[in-house]
């Protein structure tokens, strides 16, 4: 089992910038992952050890702008890992790799769960 300390997953993430007329800015995605019907989040700065493999889970396309084609909409599959120490309804290891995964947790509203707030930071 490897450890690892998660540190956001900068890959999915859209953003975009706000024009020097003082445009509006565009939404953006945040980084999110479908398991087993429930959603997830990343979390930064989380030391956990990644366990047994789950099976696949998705992470859906970002739409922030309402123009992707029904091709992309699919969203992308990879696969969810066991997080040593907690339930996978509350957070899993997502990544190609036991040693190449991001930490996810599902959310209730905007509140982690408080088993997962006492990884993040000493929190």
């Amino acid at each position: 089992m490897l450890l690892v300390a998660a540190m956001g997953m900068p890959a999915v993430a859209c953003t975009s910038e706000s024009n020097s007329d003082g445009g509006e800015r565009a939404a953006s995605c945040a980084y999110r992952v479908i398991y087993q019907d429930r959603t997830y989040r990343d979390v930064a700065n989380v030391e956990f050890t990644a366990g047994e493999k789950l099976g696949p889970a998705t992470v859906p396309p970002c739409d922030d702008t309402g123009g992707q084609d029904e091709a992309e909409q699919a969203g992308e599959t990879t696969t969810a890992y066991e997080v040593d120490g907690i339930s996978p309804e509350l957070a899993v290891a997502i990544g190609d790799a036991p040693g190449d995964v991001v930490f996810v947790a599902a959310y209730t509203g905007d509140e982690l769960p408080s088993e997962i707030r006492e990884l993040t930071d000493g929190s």
